[in-house]
């Protein structure tokens, strides 16, 4: 893990690691979060596990094809295109950053790199192929 600042880290390395474990339970460390997740099966199967901790008037799902938004919402689940960025949260995690490199959707992994943070912990996952890059834009 990689502490850029007291909001700002990184957690990178293989896949397989634990990385989005750590990061899903830290979310709920929050009073409200946001996870942004390259993959539209991977924020519906992490939109489950938080409904089943927190409630389903709780949680949000929003991607490309779903949009399930209560008004109670306190925690939003998200592919990164459909990340909100005009909500504010306590904490933000985005997933995958490493694809900021993509030829196709790498510019909306760049913008929530650098736009997009939570009141009080904004935390990056991805492969340490991306640990030069985001340590450049975060010495």
């Amino acid at each position: 893990m990689i502490n850029f600042n007291d909001n700002l880290s990184a957690i990178l390395g293989p896949t397989n690691t634990g990385k989005t474990y750590l990061a899903f339970e830290k979310l709920f460390s929050y009073s409200s979060g946001m996870f942004g997740f390259p993959l539209r099966l991977l924020a519906r199967e992490n939109y489950d596990k938080a409904v089943k901790k927190v409630g389903i008037n709780n949680v949000a799902l929003i991607t490309g094809e779903e949009k399930f938004i209560p008004k109670e919402a306190k925690y939003f689940f998200c592919t990164v295109e459909s990340m909100p960025t005009d909500r504010t949260v306590d904490c933000v995690i985005v997933d995958e950053v490493q694809l900021a490199a993509d030829y196709e959707r790498g510019h909306i992994f760049t913008d929530r790199i650098l736009n997009l943070r939570g009141n009080f912990q904004t935390i990056f996952l991805g492969s340490l192929n991306i640990e030069n890059i985001i340590k450049k834009i975060y010495p």
